[in-house]
């Protein structure tokens, strides 16, 4: 029964993540997510961050193209997930990760050329 519930749990957090642009960092959705081989991106945000303003609608742009539409998106939020942005090897805010399977792909911070983070998400296909 603890089983059916586990596996209930995640398809539920795939299924949350999925329908929206970005979701909160889950460790066990982004697990579930890389084990599976979505590709994965992790973007670093802080809310008084103007590049990560300036990345939110090339991204949103981007994931709505029909061979990035595949992605999981998780956020982390730079002012208060400290232990994440350990756990990642980030210092600067509007840092974005990529992950194809396990593997990180790419990463790159502070860019907001749309081609630059077309780039960096096609890295993880």
């Amino acid at each position: 029964m603890k089983r059916l519930a586990r596996i209930l749990f995640t398809l539920l957090a795939l299924a949350i993540a999925a329908s929206s642009s970005a979701a909160p960092f889950d460790s066990r959705a982004f697990e579930t997510a890389q084990a599976v081989g979505k590709p994965v991106l992790l973007e670093v945000h802080a809310d008084w961050c103007p590049t990560c303003a300036k990345q939110r609608p090339v991204i949103a742009e981007l994931l709505s193209r029909p061979d990035l539409k595949e992605y999981q998106v998780f956020t982390i939020d730079f002012d208060s997930q400290k232990a994440l942005l350990k756990r990642f090897g980030v210092q600067r805010q509007s840092t974005l990760i990529v992950y194809k399977g396990r593997q990180e792909a790419g990463r790159s911070t502070g860019e907001t050329d749309k081609q630059k983070i077309a780039a960096l998400l096609e890295k993880a296909l």
